[in-house]
């Protein structure tokens, strides 16, 4: 099934406990970090006072820095108020007890360094010494034919655009994650545009979606900008398609797990990817190696690394939160929403590795679900 683009406007989600868990016996890789995760409750409406919905991008900010508090989460929107996708502008800060406030609001005027403008992706990552970079894949009317490259946007701790990050090989960038080494940070983003896919007519599958890997520097604030020191194309091939309702379907989430294996979510092929050796790969591995596919899987987008090494990823096609460890056992599903399914983006663990935070698009609502007897610090 397809991703839905939100359709209504922002409700008021009551704190429910998940009632559909289920465990296969033989368990891969250990104890399922899921298993125990069955309190859902809504932290906070991700809607800012401009409006903006559809959200899509999830991260914990890992230091106090600037506006930046550890342990808040950033969430991106895709989507203006009046539901056109691709033109959604702003961040949103969001404590762990439910407190929201704008972290950024992007002026179009960075229309001149990012082709076609402004529409914030799933991709975005916050690193310690205070930048957060968030991916722009712009639309002037909420249709693919009018997808634009895009590009990433590199804000401060304050949330000032200073720097952006554009032009071959990015050219749609839909999700990322990034390894955070302090000096240096290697991002891992994922592009749908490629091959002409925006305006093919009828839409049909193309195979040319990428994970780009992106060496950049990371000076402190007051100290310079962030700058690209390489790019390498590591994985190519990915299925990508238009969709009315989805605006892109195509490579989505990312996750790089302990061994240097980078975790691609394959949403239109229904699969989870494996790049090998994604930090110091000078190939591509093209779609990947083949971790799991069909079974629970329907749809898949977000995706995060639990801290058991299994993949978690959200379902586009009925609202389901799966776990599969490396070797591609499907060994936990949750249902964490009885929502229209398409609702599902991005998902982040969290500080305490207790639970998991993930956006609701259908209801505008940043969602945490965590273990009652361990519950996170908030």
């Amino acid at each position: 099934m397809k991703a839905l683009k939100a359709t209504s406007q922002p409700t008021v989600l009551s704190a429910v406990i998940v009632s559909i868990l289920t465990i296969v016996p033989a368990m891969a890789n250990g104890q399922s970090f899921i298993g125990p995760l069955n309190k859902l409750r809504a932290v906070a409406s991700t809607v800012p006072d401009n409006g903006d919905i559809n959200p899509y991008g999830v991260a914990v900010v890992p230091q106090t820095i600037g506006n930046l508090t550890q342990g808040d989460i950033l969430v991106s929107n895709f989507n203006k108020s009046s539901n056109v996708q691709g033109t959604g502008s702003t961040i949103v800060q969001i404590t762990p007890s439910g407190g929201v406030s704008l972290f950024a609001q992007i002026s179009l005027g960075i229309r001149q360094n990012c082709p076609g403008g402004v529409g914030l992706t799933t991709a975005l990552a916050v690193l310690e010494r205070g930048w957060v970079i968030v991916g722009s894949l712009p639309t002037s009317n909420g249709m693919s034919a009018t997808a634009q490259a895009g590009c990433l946007i590199v804000l401060d701790s304050m949330g000032k655009p200073v720097e952006t990050f554009s032009g071959s090989p990015i050219n749609g960038p839909w999700d990322m994650t990034a390894l955070d080494q302090g000096t240096r940070a290697s991002l891992f983003v994922t592009n749908v545009l490629n091959g002409g896919v925006a305006t093919a007519n009828p839409p049909h599958v193309v195979n040319k979606g990428t994970v780009v890997r992106i060496e950049i520097s990371v000076p402190k604030a007051g100290e310079g900008m962030p700058m690209i020191h390489s790019t390498q194309i590591i994985g190519s091939g990915f299925a990508e398609i238009a969709d009315p309702n989805a605006l892109i379907i195509g490579p989505t989430g990312v996750g790089l797990g302990k061994d240097g294996t980078l975790y691609v979510a394959d949403s239109e092929s229904n699969r989870i990817a494996a790049i090998p050796n994604a930090l110091h790969r000078l190939t591509t591995a093209y779609a990947g190696k083949d971790v799991s596919a069909n079974g629970k899987l329907n749809g898949p987008l977000g995706l995060a690394i639990a801290p058991n090494g299994d993949v978690l990823t959200v379902n586009a096609g009925d609202g389901n939160l799966v776990e599969t460890t490396p070797e591609g056992v499907q060994i936990a599903t949750q249902t964490i929403t009885t929502n229209p399914p398409g609702s599902l983006f991005g998902l982040a663990v969290t500080p305490s590795a207790t639970g998991v935070y993930f956006v609701d698009d259908t209801n505008n609502n940043l969602n945490l679900l965590s273990d009652p007897a361990n519950p996170p610090p908030y």
